[in-house]
């Protein structure tokens, strides 16, 4: 079961970069971060209150997700296209569990605590 999903939130904790053999091809590049997706509701005072967010692992499978690495960072505003997705699995205990985690097809970062962009020159040959 999978359905589409937007939200905005940030990054939890430092990304997580995995490369899986491939046979003879290029190996399959993943880059996961940990989300909090908040739901901010203004209050009268003009301050907000963050009601029923929740943390959700996100995947970027890319061949450039090692380069986007040290692009994304803790604390980082994102906003997040993609698909949730059912992950059944085994605990330690041998209990069935289920999660859901967000194939993500684009993760965008929002301009909220970036302090300074610096634009670097692409390698010959990459897109």
């Amino acid at each position: 079961m999978s359905t589409h999903f937007i939200g905005e939130g940030n990054i939890g904790s430092a990304p997580e970069y995995r490369e899986f053999p491939n046979g003879n091809d290029e190996p399959r590049r993943l880059l996961r971060l940990n989300v909090y997706f908040d739901n901010p509701i203004p209050k009268k005072d003009g301050e907000y209150e963050d009601r029923g967010g929740f943390w959700a692992p996100v995947e970027l499978w890319h061949r450039d997700a090692e380069r986007w690495q040290s692009l994304y960072q803790k604390g980082m505003r994102v906003l997040v296209e993609g698909r949730t997705v059912r992950d059944e699995w085994e605990d330690a205990d041998e209990n069935e569990r289920v999660t859901f985690k967000i194939e993500a097809r684009r993760v965008g970062i929002l301009p909220y605590r970036i302090e300074a962009v610096t634009l670097g020159t692409r390698p010959a040959g990459s897109q």
